[in-house]
């Protein structure tokens, strides 16, 4: 136990020590502050600190202050205040940084920022007692010794074995002001490591409650991980394929045969198939703390129960989901840290980097009908965008939206980004509806805004900025300035930023105006071919002009929202009854064709065309400059019956059919496979910089003389290669056959590679494939003529080879 300590200055003030001494014992339960008995002085300022403090429940704390009132007085101020009644921990003053439950000192500390709250408590609960929502043991915390400018803080020594933590917060509750404050809800901390509460995914609590009491777990000393010497694989980023992928679909279907199926650890046994594909870097869809069961209910048209299966709503963003580890919540949370780090580590053995998806943009807590979880019982006017009245701005099209540049926001928004990076080793992130990242924060007044005051409207929040603080700090953050940062460039306020969001020259975006365009051009729509020549070539008309390279591009063709690859070409119109919202809900404008019959049940002329147009969408994500990226699934042809919005759905829909792969694996998988070998081993498919006339030249259906025109559907190029020599690649989505003039190139032939109006496996001529030269001699007559004859919408690559005297 500490010894009492009694800190004394100013012995002329000495006399208000009987009666604070009576006071103290008279009535030691209570709280009190007060002003005491004013003192002529012609001192200066003067100040009194009498502390009596230990651990326990024995003595309460004394704190006196005095201080220069004016006119010659001072003004001593005195507070009475309980000595913290914890039976296993001990008890100081704690530190205001850092911002969490930090390990320090054989203790913890405990750090939460509020500026509004008039009292903190801090709430220690076993995991027992967390089931029966009870509280274990509580401190509140003393505004004079535990508080530093906006920051509560104390430091606890005891056994923290299976204990967990949260807060309550005292304050106005207020929602025209902007605040929320409830002193009866526990809210969770911020910066915690971990959530704990439910521990299986989609089962509700036994009451029946889809938000149970939550609270965060505090951290051990014992918290140790081999890394084995890990370390950042550190790819230049034109050299990635991507793989967007999701951690419990991937591996949730029965046909997956994984030991542990829909978990990190799941996914771990499924990373030989990524490397088989040629993946050299996944894109985890959001794996922060979130609520499956926030949109729970009975699905009366597949008789099922809809979730959140998506999880673009975060609950913590320090936290891992943890329903996605086998661990649950087993030693608190502790365990499922362990089974990320273990992911991210097997990936980096295998040579694959690990980006995150993040949601900065709103979090579960919604509008003001939402739940009080975190952000909001902590502070809700300074982690949200508001109005003056307190409305909250719906940027998100969720209900609320993250006060980004806010300096506050912003750093905890940082602090956790360089969390993921330094502790979990993880190697970028793509920020999800990232223009909202670039919208001025809620300050209230101009002064805070722009540091002096202004005349006119003062009614800036959400006004776009040219140099918005938050992106400017990860720009130029020296731990966030070297991982892969990529934005997608729109919000759902009608911002839209591709091709000009801000970038300090590292950020990367999801080019959305890539995959309108090749999904124009593929599918044969008139006045595309020039649009699809800049896509091609990196999209240099988006970039160039800013200093960007094409790596800054993002190629995609699908992604988890809208169309699989396969449903793009099966279905016109979006077929979402299976969300029950009437087919009301997704995106109406897709840009797919069914080419000619809609739905999976099609004649077989209409089946060859679909897989032809599948290949041709491959064969131009991968031969386009920047990067490609491939949606999970898209690798066979999965389809979701032409869903566009699956984001509610937690079975067969969205989950990866590893029985479909494997009768795709001598078909479309190979292609695929085959597809991304090639562009990794041709060094002009993965340029620096954009292509200029030495290296590319444009032809038409004769050489060198391309065709622009609005109804022109047939684009093709050669490339020069310094390891395949020279290639050509040709598209015509034109419903009509052409036959193509060839560059002529003395002392050479041209080799055909790729033909996907071929059936498999001649639609891709690898070198060990049996038969290749019968194939190949089918096409002699044509190519010793230098010609080439392409079916309606088919694509082509060729090479170079020298001609055998």
């Amino acid at each position: 136990m500490e010894q009492q300590q009694h800190q004394l200055t100013n012995c002329s003030t000495w006399s208000t020590a009987p009666k604070l001494h009576h006071l103290l014992h008279q009535n030691p339960q209570r709280i009190a502050f007060s002003n005491g008995r004013r003192q002529k002085s012609n001192q200066k300022k003067k100040s009194l600190n009498w502390r009596m403090r230990g651990f326990g429940n024995e003595t309460p704390v004394l704190v006196v202050k005095a201080s220069n009132g004016g006119a010659g007085t001072d003004v001593v101020e005195t507070a009475v205040v309980d000595r913290p009644k914890l039976r296993r921990f001990q008890v100081s003053q704690g530190h205001p940084s850092p911002f969490g439950a930090t390990t320090c000192d054989g203790g913890v500390n405990f750090a939460v920022y509020s500026a509004n709250a008039v009292s903190v408590t801090l709430c220690l609960i076993t995991l027992s007692d967390l089931e029966e929502d009870k509280v274990t043991e509580q401190l509140s915390l003393d505004p004079l010794t535990n508080k530093t400018g906006n920051v509560w803080h104390v430091f606890l020594k005891g056994d923290f074995k299976d204990t967990l933590y949260g807060y309550k917060f005292e304050g106005k509750f207020s929602p025209e002001e902007g605040l929320y404050y409830d002193s009866s809800k526990i809210v969770l901390d911020p910066y915690a490591k971990a959530v704990i509460r439910r521990g299986e995914y989609g089962k509700l609590s036994p009451d029946g409650n889809c938000w149970p009491q939550m609270a965060g777990t505090v951290p051990s000393f014992d918290d140790e991980f081999d890394w084995e010497g890990d370390l950042p694989l550190k790819y230049p980023q034109k050299d990635l394929i991507i793989y967007e992928i999701h951690v419990r679909g991937f591996t949730r279907h029965e046909s997956s045969m994984a030991e542990l199926p829909g978990t990190y650890l799941g996914l771990v046994e499924k990373l030989d198939h990524l490397k088989e594909l040629g993946i050299n870097c996944i894109e985890l869809m959001p794996c922060h703390e979130f609520n499956e069961l926030e949109y729970f209910g009975y699905n009366s048209v597949l008789g099922d129960y809809k979730v959140n299966f998506w999880g673009y709503s975060t609950v913590n963003y320090f936290s891992p989901m943890i329903r996605y580890s086998s661990a649950g919540i087993r030693n608190c949370g502790h365990d499922a840290i362990n089974e990320v780090k273990f992911l991210i580590k097997e990936a980096h053995k295998r040579g694959i980097e690990v980006i995150m998806d993040v949601v900065f943009n709103h979090t579960a807590e919604g509008n003001e009908n939402g739940p009080i979880l975190s952000f909001r019982g902590a502070d809700n006017s300074i982690y949200y965008m508001l109005a003056p009245k307190g409305e909250f701005y719906n940027y998100s099209g969720c209900g609320n939206t993250f006060n980004c540049n806010h300096p506050v926001v912003r750093q905890f928004i940082i602090d956790c980004l360089r969390y993921w990076v330094t502790e979990m080793h993880v190697d970028g992130f793509r920020f999800d509806l990232a223009s909202i990242m670039t919208r001025g924060s809620s300050l209230w007044d101009a002064t805070n805004v722009y540091g002096i005051p202004i005349k006119g409207d003062l009614l800036t929040t959400g006004t776009p900025l040219a140099n918005p603080p938050l992106v400017d700090m990860i720009s130029n953050d020296p731990i966030l300035r070297g991982v892969k940062l990529i934005a997608e460039a729109w919000d759902t306020g009608g911002l839209y930023q591709v091709g000009m969001f801000p970038h300090w020259g590292i950020w990367s975006e999801w080019n959305g105006k890539y995959r309108d365009t090749v999904r124009q051009f593929i599918k044969g729509t008139d006045g595309f071919s020039g649009a699809l020549a800049e896509c091609l070539c990196g999209s240099p008309n988006l970039y160039q002009e800013g200093g960007r390279r094409p790596w800054n591009s993002i190629n995609f063709v699908c992604a988890h929202d809208g169309f699989t690859l396969a449903d793009l070409v099966t279905y016109n119109n979006k077929h979402n009854l299976a969300n029950g919202e009437d087919n009301n809900d997704g995106e109406s404008h897709n840009n797919s064709w069914n080419c000619g019959q809609e739905g999976e049940f099609a004649s077989i002329s209409v089946k060859k065309l679909r897989k032809r147009q599948m290949q041709n969408f491959f064969v131009c994500l991968m031969v386009s400059q920047g990067v490609p990226m491939i949606y999970m699934g898209d690798e066979y042809g999965h389809t979701k019956g032409g869903n566009n919005n699956t984001y509610c759905h937690d079975n067969y829909i969205n989950y990866f059919r590893w029985d479909k792969k494997e009768e795709s694996s001598l078909d479309f998988f190979r292609f695929c496979c085959l597809m991304t070998k090639f562009r990794q081993e041709s060094e002009s498919l993965g340029l620096n910089d954009f292509p200029t006339a030495e290296r590319l030249q444009w032809h038409g259906h004769a050489p060198g003389v391309p065709d622009w025109s609005e109804t022109s559907r047939f684009v093709a190029f050669t490339l020069m290669d310094s390891v395949k020599r020279e290639l050509y690649i040709a598209f015509n989505a034109s419903h009509l056959p052409a036959t193509i003039t060839l560059p002529e190139r003395p002392g050479y032939r041209w080799d055909p590679l790729v033909d996907t109006s071929k059936p498999a496996p001649f639609d891709f001529l690898s070198s060990d494939l049996p038969g290749r030269d019968i194939a190949v001699k089918q096409y002699a007559h044509f190519l010793d003529a230098n010609l080439y004859p392409m079916l309606s919408y088919s694509s082509i690559i060729l090479f170079l080879s020298p001609v055998d005297p």
